[in-house]
């Protein structure tokens, strides 16, 4: 078990350790290794399931979900609801995440009203604390905002927070979208909407396609998408303000 902390030059010296030590199968998360991770990787004799994602070109077997469509989704939510000035705050950048970004842009452009102003991004990992602060960044740059999506869920707690600061109400004056659904989502006040991305089921059927692989029954289709569930709550429904 190894944690590469979203660094492709660690990837691939970890890959190259794993290799070393003839694995009888292998599970990886992403799609975006580097040329020679995947040159590893096509040269283990070997099942491997990516994870987390989906693509065009599994290196063998693949299970996850389209993050584009995800942010897509989102923002459709958000605009069926009447927010128009629609940020987006992105902590770490790592390719899932732009993913999520190119979404929520692609959405916001079919009906014109993308702006550059309103994407406040960093590169450090993200936390709840963080949250707050990029959105005052964006208060304090757009303060005309009425909606943020956060690509993940720290940040949206972080948002929410800040909000109750500057007595700002939730979903009147500002709708919060998350991602990844976590607990506290539908515990905190008011409840916060999120894109449920079914991870443990990305776990569970990664290593049940692997053992099945060892043991000679490989999948017919080797890409398992299992979507997502956009699930809404009173932060982006303004009926309920």
């Amino acid at each position: 078990l190894a944690n590469t902390r979203y660094s492709i030059l660690q990837e691939e010296k970890l890959l190259r350790l794993f290799r070393a030590q003839k694995p009888a199968g292998l599970i990886v998360t992403g799609i975006n290794q580097t040329a020679e991770s995947r040159a590893i990787l096509e040269s283990m004799n070997c099942p491997i399931t990516q994870i987390m994602e989906i693509g065009d070109s599994p290196v063998d077997m693949m299970v996850g979900f389209s993050h584009y469509d995800a942010g897509f989704a989102a923002i459709s939510h958000i605009l069926e609801q009447g927010y128009r000035r629609v940020g987006f705050l992105g902590a770490r950048m790592d390719p899932r995440v732009q993913r999520r970004f190119e979404g929520y842009r692609d959405a916001l452009k079919a009906v014109s009203l993308f702006d550059p102003n309103l994407v406040i991004t960093t590169s450090v990992p993200t936390t709840v604390t963080l949250g707050g602060t990029l959105f005052a960044d964006l208060l304090a740059k757009t303060p005309d905002i009425d909606a943020v999506f956060c690509v993940n869920d720290d940040l949206a707690l972080g948002v929410l927070f800040e909000c109750q600061r500057r007595q700002i109400s939730v979903p009147r004056d500002l709708a919060i979208v998350g991602f990844n659904d976590l607990e506290y989502m539908e515990s905190a006040v008011p409840s916060l909407t999120s894109v449920r991305t079914n991870r443990y089921e990305m776990g569970r059927h990664a290593i049940s396609m692997v053992i099945d692989a060892i043991e000679g029954r490989r999948p017919q289709e080797p890409v398992l998408d299992l979507g997502f569930q956009l699930m809404v709550r009173e932060s982006s429904t303004p009926q309920n303000a």
